[in-house]
């Protein structure tokens, strides 16, 4: 017990002229707390050089407890796969279990993606906080070695010989004042030092535990993802099947896109130019509004997988979509935007990556790359109604494709792709979304549920 052995000596202020010795682990305790993290560095140091070389029996079962997870994960993302291509067999031609499916997996994609957002806030609050409690006792670290020293000699003991760690000198202080050794006028700045020890102590304690939580949602967030692509994936191929040129279509949307300017000229393009864009225009005229019941929405018609028009009137639907992804608003409707005009549309900043769901049921009527808006989403909503959605990397419908709410139609990427957000957010990924009544853009405030209660789900 090196530690224990090397002392130092200080002058006593207790008027008997002597002087006592503080063990060399105090003084490592006042240099910041790390001492536990640097023993196993002094006893390499103080190792033979040959004792160096060979490998540690420690560091050899380390090894082999990674090796043995990394073959445990290999044959959990096995089974995982397996019983994924087992789901989507079972699934088979059935469009309700497949768009059950796509809707419960995107909302636990999305609940998740809420829980990491929550978490990586209160992890910067705690940091934040023992950051503080931390610079205050590193700030006192000659009073924690005087308060330590003198309640060695009231207790004509020795202090735990690997006295380096919180933990240790808050058990000291805590043991010294229940014993009553600790003289009237250091019990004020034992407490004080015991009281900030035991917050430092509590707040690492959370902290790990959030870290925990924290990894735990983030791989099942990868886990679900890959999940996700999968049923997306084979939505795709499904509807690829039924409409044989899907892709050809996708390209003279592109080609039409560039002969206007104007997202009302893109809608009225599109439902007018392209078969299938004005197919789903059509069938959107055609349905008319769904029946009330007793003058209120028939919110029952949500629980139909299988439905192939809206389930309400959008009209009706005021305060109870979802916004289509998490994240927060930058820009609201009505405001400026930021080059002397006003905002037709809300915008949101979002995490990286982050899952695109719809808000509402509709066509798609457009789906694809347009002007400064990046990656472009229009939906029918029936009723003369539009949504707009833009700035995600990928899409992942098809034009002329019904949609149901909440259904997973796209992803983020790691920056903004609209460029009229690009010089205040160009750092992190923005979602535009705008609603549009007769081809006039209306404010989409009124629509958005206020509580998660509120929501309505495919």
């Amino acid at each position: 017990m090196l530690l224990a052995r090397t002392r130092h000596s200080y002058p006593d202020t207790s008027g008997r002229g002597r002087l006592y010795s503080v063990p060399l682990a105090i003084l490592l305790l006042s240099a910041g707390f790390a001492g536990a993290g640097r023993l196993p560095a002094l006893a390499q140091a103080a190792a033979p050089a040959s004792q160096a070389a060979a490998p540690a029996p420690d560091a050899i079962k380390q090894r082999e407890q990674e090796l043995e997870a990394t073959r445990a994960q290999a044959i959990s993302a096995t089974e995982a796969r397996e019983k994924l291509k087992a789901d989507i067999a079972a699934i088979g031609q059935d469009r309700a279990k497949l768009n059950s499916q796509l809707i419960d997996v995107a909302a636990q994609v999305r609940g998740v993606e809420g829980r990491i957002g929550d978490a990586e806030a209160r992890l910067r609050t705690l940091d934040s906080r023992e950051a503080q409690v931390r610079g205050s006792l590193d700030s006192r670290r000659s009073e924690i070695v005087e308060v330590l020293a003198a309640l060695q000699r009231a207790g004509r003991r020795t202090p735990p010989a690997l006295l380096v760690r919180p933990e240790d000198a808050l058990q000291s202080l805590r043991t010294a004042m229940l014993l009553g050794s600790v003289v009237p006028e250091l019990r004020a700045r034992a407490a004080k030092l015991a009281t900030d020890l035991g917050e430092l102590l509590a707040l690492r304690k959370t902290i790990a535990t959030e870290h925990d939580r924290l990894a735990a949602d983030r791989d099942k967030l990868r886990d679900d993802q890959a999940r996700l692509a999968a049923f997306v994936e084979e939505r795709q191929r499904q509807q690829a099947a039924i409409e044989k040129d899907m892709e050809a279509e996708g390209a003279r949307a592109i080609a039409l896109s560039r002969q206007v300017d104007s997202l009302q000229g893109l809608i009225a393009k599109m439902e007018q130019d392209l078969k299938s864009a004005a197919k789903a225009a059509a069938t959107a005229n055609l349905q008319g509004a769904p029946a009330a019941v007793n003058g209120k929405p028939n919110l029952t018609a949500f629980k139909d997988p299988a439905r192939k028009s809206p389930a309400i009137a959008f009209a009706s639907a005021r305060g109870l979509f979802a916004l289509p992804v998490n994240g927060s608003k930058i820009r609201e409707f009505g405001g400026s935007d930021g080059a002397g005009g006003i905002e037709k549309g809300i915008s949101l900043a979002t995490k990286a990556g982050a899952q695109v769901t719809t808000p509402c049921d509709g066509w798609v009527v457009y789906a694809g790359p347009f002007r400064s808006y990046g990656q472009l989403l229009i939906l029918n909503a029936g009723g003369g109604y539009h949504v707009l959605i833009a700035g995600m990397e990928r899409i992942s419908v098809n034009i002329g494709q019904f949609v149901l709410t909440g259904e997973p139609v796209a992803t983020m990427g790691t920056t903004s792709q609209v460029a009229s957000i690009l010089a205040t957010n160009a750092s992190q990924p923005v979602l535009y979304v705008e609603f549009r009544k007769d081809g006039t853009p209306i404010d989409p405030g009124p629509w958005w549920a206020a509580n998660e209660g509120e929501k309505v789900r495919g």
